[in-house]
């Protein structure tokens, strides 16, 4: 059973850092893209970073500078570091995995920026 579980979420003042974490069973972790996505009430979910099994990322324009993805192929662990936290980075934020048609998903983990 594949199981992606996010972990870090919180509230935040604006300018704040968290560090999100996604531990993953059930893949053979190495071979998979990996990403975060969120979504802010009201709007689509977005790709915020993404990381590929070979290491290359990319992030959305409105992160990039800010966010940093990483993975630790041995402890089966994706993070997402997000410093200069903004207002507008409120969203519940999930953790993807990929590997052909194989898709999965977290169950998200909130992260508020509010003074």
């Amino acid at each position: 059973q594949v199981q992606l579980v996010e972990s870090g979420g919180d509230l935040v003042q604006p300018g704040g850092s968290l560090r999100l974490s996604c531990a993953a069973s059930g893949i053979i972790f190495n071979i998979f893209d990996m990403g975060w996505y969120r979504q802010a009430p009201g709007k689509q979910r977005e790709l915020v970073a993404r990381i590929i099994s070979g290491g290359n990322t990319n992030y959305a324009d409105s992160v990039k500078g800010r966010f940093t993805i990483s993975r630790d192929n041995a402890k089966k662990t994706v993070y997402l570091q997000m410093n200069s936290l903004r207002p507008e980075d409120t969203a519940v934020y999930y953790c993807n995995s990929q590997f052909g048609r194989r898709d999965y998903w977290g169950q998200g983990t909130q992260v508020t920026v509010s003074s």
